[in-house]
């Protein structure tokens, strides 16, 4: 078999058919890659902190889908959100939920390490976190949240990762 002023050998035929059965192979694990990244988020259609979160995360890299809502509560009950830490919006991503205004690279922390959790939240609505920019930043912890309770995560001045 000739191509392109070469003979083609077997040796080439079986390099170029392991080739294309790695990339058959790898392609599930490509998707599946960008599938995680995907950001669910429910937000009330008024909330402008709402919309900076967003665009932080895309910002960040991530594929947002946003599902607007004027009724928060219900999906939080519907996914099992703590009351204690409830914020302004809600998302999902991977198996994991996202409650208020958690920065991306905790996202991206939560989905490198899969830690057994139902996921992460920044109670309240801290200044200077992600969408809430404006004023003097303070301090604010990302809480890691499941079946076995609650516990600090990740810390932050605004966007900037601390101790």
């Amino acid at each position: 078999m000739r191509e392109r002023g070469h003979v083609m050998t077997r040796r080439s035929l079986a390099g170029l058919m392991a080739a294309a059965v790695a990339a058959v192979l790898a392609r599930p694990a490509v998707a599946a890659q960008a599938q995680e990244a995907t950001i669910t988020v429910h937000r009330d259609p008024s909330c402008g902190c709402c919309a900076g979160w967003v665009q932080h995360l895309r910002d960040a890299g991530f594929v947002v889908q946003v599902e607007e809502t004027a009724d928060l509560d219900a999906v939080r009950n519907r996914l099992g959100i703590p009351s204690d830490l409830a914020a302004c919006h809600t998302a999902e991503v991977a198996g994991y939920l996202i409650e208020g205004h958690v920065p991306a690279a905790a996202v991206r922390r939560l989905l490198s390490e899969r830690p057994i959790a139902k996921g992460l939240a920044v109670p309240g609505m801290p200044v200077g976190s992600p969408g809430m920019e404006g004023g003097k930043p303070e301090p604010y912890t990302v809480v890691l949240f499941g079946a076995d309770g609650q516990r600090p995560f990740m810390r932050f001045i605004g966007s900037q990762v601390i101790g």
